[in-house]
């Protein structure tokens, strides 16, 4: 049997991945996500101001939302969050080659690298600075639809 394919997804494919349940990728992979696209999702949740990532929680029924936010706090345990331990100092790595990188990107381009993963970018990620990094570091990415 092959070894499972990871894939790393940003803030907004998380919130959707727990919102709507996009299709669930073939059993050979495997998602992950970053410590900061999660906090950005829980927090998006919790302060539902209607921007990218908090408007498809205010659009939900108030019972729906409230599983939706608790859905994010209690992050299922078939998504992976990589531990910072191993994390950190690949991004400090990183960020010498990349010194302007914010910490975010910098975060998604570790990660991405340490789990040799595809990271799956919203149209709104596909469309910043990290898909050059990703390949300037050899790191396989996607642009992802929403919805």
């Amino acid at each position: 049997m092959p070894a499972p394919k990871r894939v790393l997804l940003d803030d907004r494919l998380l919130i959707e991945q727990l919102l709507t349940g996009r299709p669930r990728p073939r059993p050979n992979v495997e998602l992950s996500t970053t410590t900061s696209w999660y906090y950005r999702a829980c927090r998006a949740a919790m302060a539902g101001a209607g921007g990218h990532l908090s408007g498809p929680f205010e659009q939900l029924p108030a019972a729906a939302q409230e599983r939706a936010i608790l859905s994010l706090l209690e992050l299922r345990e078939e998504i992976d969050l990589p531990d910072p331990r191993r994390t950190v100092p690949a991004m400090a790595k990183l960020a010498t080659r990349h010194p302007r990188l914010n910490l975010l990107n910098l975060e998604a381009a570790a990660v991405g690298r340490l789990l040799s993963a595809t990271v799956w970018l919203s149209p709104q990620g596909a469309a910043g600075v990290l898909p050059g990094v990703l390949d300037a570091e050899g790191v396989a990415w996607k642009a992802m639809a929403l919805g």
